[in-house]
């Protein structure tokens, strides 16, 4: 007889998926790209000479940046876990003469370095991510992230030890758990961030891009119970926990016709019973709710646990639900528009010119516990191009990229960018008024602990 385990070459495989919806989301952006007039943005306020020295400590960085980039893609580690990646982080300071703190706000591996200007003044923090995902690797590229946080930090270290130094400091905040976590949310309960009037980062991505939607993200689990019993003999003196998870499934699908289109929701099965033969007595559901705005995620947690609670009553079975259960909630991220403008003009003056909003599609969204930071104080989270515009986060295509011959030149350029930034809002009274009162337009800070209550 053959044997029956050799794959079948003949078997049919999974569909592959049409691209055409991608690639009208990518030939519509580049025609908004063509058509967008380049965005108005004033001439920067710092003296020649210091943007221009702030610029060379970068490019003379560049070594350590590769180090960085290099040695984290090559050793990638998974939340809460990058301990490795802190050291070396904390390393690379230490030789440039920085002490930095790790372990800092009781998080293991977290980090802290402070640069102090010419006397009390604003504080800007500049956020550095280092956490890959599991198997997959810098398939987010935290490694280009890390490099040049750490990079903007120490370009800046001549300008604020310098005897015409601004007031204020600079906070390097080493955030680690982002990648299905949210570690800034821990560090800003453990008041990481309550000393900070700014926040700012750089991300990488397929194209440069000044701001794009990101969206808030909730973890759910869903934990049925029902009765067991004999599938054959007894069926019916049991309550199928199965059921209820297979209810709840198909719930979640219909209810995505009602959502608002700036909704996500996606959900697995991760226990359902243990033989045929026995009704199952504890199925597991795990999910994932993400919306473009915070009240709308708000709506969007209260409608699945109607689902949740409503699959369970039809089954007779009983549902335990726990939100974010060892991750804390991710906000939508608040972009910082007067911040932003100063990161494309420093951008400009790198070759490089952002796009501007509305020119990437909002479909092509994803998260960042960068939101709650930016729902605390003023902060802004642009892209910064390392692959092609049509390689996607989270692959082993972008991983490829993240370790690639764009990702140390782009390190180079966000550490000047992110540099000068945190420079302009120190020394520039005017964008720190336009920076505080559109923060305040906007609402201001929110309880992020309490909000989902």
């Amino acid at each position: 007889m053959p044997d029956m385990t050799v794959p079948d070459a003949n078997a049919a495989q999974p569909a592959r998926p049409s691209t055409a919806y991608l690639d009208h989301l990518f030939h519509e952006s580049e025609e908004r790209r063509r058509s967008a007039p380049p965005a108005d943005v004033a001439p920067s306020l710092l003296p020649a000479a210091v943007a221009d020295a702030v610029e060379r400590a970068a490019e003379a960085l560049e070594p350590d940046l590769r180090e960085v980039v290099e040695r984290l893609h090559a050793d990638p580690e998974p939340a809460w876990e990058e301990h490795r990646s802190a050291a070396l982080l904390v390393e690379v300071l230490a030789r440039h003469g920085i002490d930095a703190e790790l372990g800092a706000h009781g998080v293991p591996t977290a980090f802290r370095a402070e640069l102090a200007g010419a006397g009390d003044g604003p504080t800007i923090a500049i956020c550095a991510e280092y956490d890959a995902l599991p198997v997959i690797g810098h398939a987010c590229g935290h490694n280009v992230i890390a490099a040049a946080g750490v990079g903007a930090f120490l370009a800046l270290r001549g300008v604020l030890a310098s005897a015409g130094a601004p007031a204020g400091r600079v906070v390097l905040l080493g955030t680690p758990a982002e990648e299905g976590s949210s570690g800034k949310e821990v560090l800003a309960r453990a008041g990481a961030f309550d000393d900070v009037d700014a926040a700012i980062m750089v991300h990488p991505y397929g194209q440069d891009v000044a701001e794009q939607v990101w969206l808030g993200r909730r973890l759910l689990t869903w934990t049925f119970t029902g009765r067991p019993a004999h599938a054959s003999a007894q069926p019916f003196m049991g309550r199928n926990a199965l059921d209820a998870a297979n209810l709840a499934y198909q719930g979640i699908g219909l209810l995505r016709q009602q959502l608002p289109p700036v909704d996500r929701v996606h959900a697995t099965v991760v226990e359902g019973g243990t033989r045929p033969s026995i009704i199952t007595e504890r199925a597991v559901m795990r999910l994932y709710a993400r919306s473009k705005y915070p009240d709308t995620l708000r709506d969007l947690s209260a409608r699945l646990d109607d689902v949740a609670r409503g699959a369970a009553l039809m089954t007779g079975t009983e549902v335990e639900i726990v939100w974010d259960d060892g991750a804390l909630p991710s906000l939508p991220v608040r972009t910082n528009a007067a911040l932003t403008e100063r990161w494309v003009a420093a951008q400009r003056r790198r070759g490089r010119d952002p796009l501007p909003p509305g020119v990437v599609s909002e479909t092509l969204a994803a998260s960042t516990d960068f939101g709650n930071v930016s729902f605390r104080v003023p902060g802004m989270h642009p892209l910064i191009q390392v692959s092609a515009p049509d390689v996607a986060l989270h692959t082993a295509e972008f991983a490829d990229a993240a370790g690639g011959a764009a990702a140390v030149p782009a390190a180079v350029d966000g550490a000047v960018g992110l540099a000068l930034t945190a420079l302009e809002y120190l020394t520039d009274d005017a964008l720190r008024t336009a920076v505080h009162d559109e923060f305040v337009a906007h609402g201001g800070p929110l309880d992020v602990p309490t909000y989902f209550d």
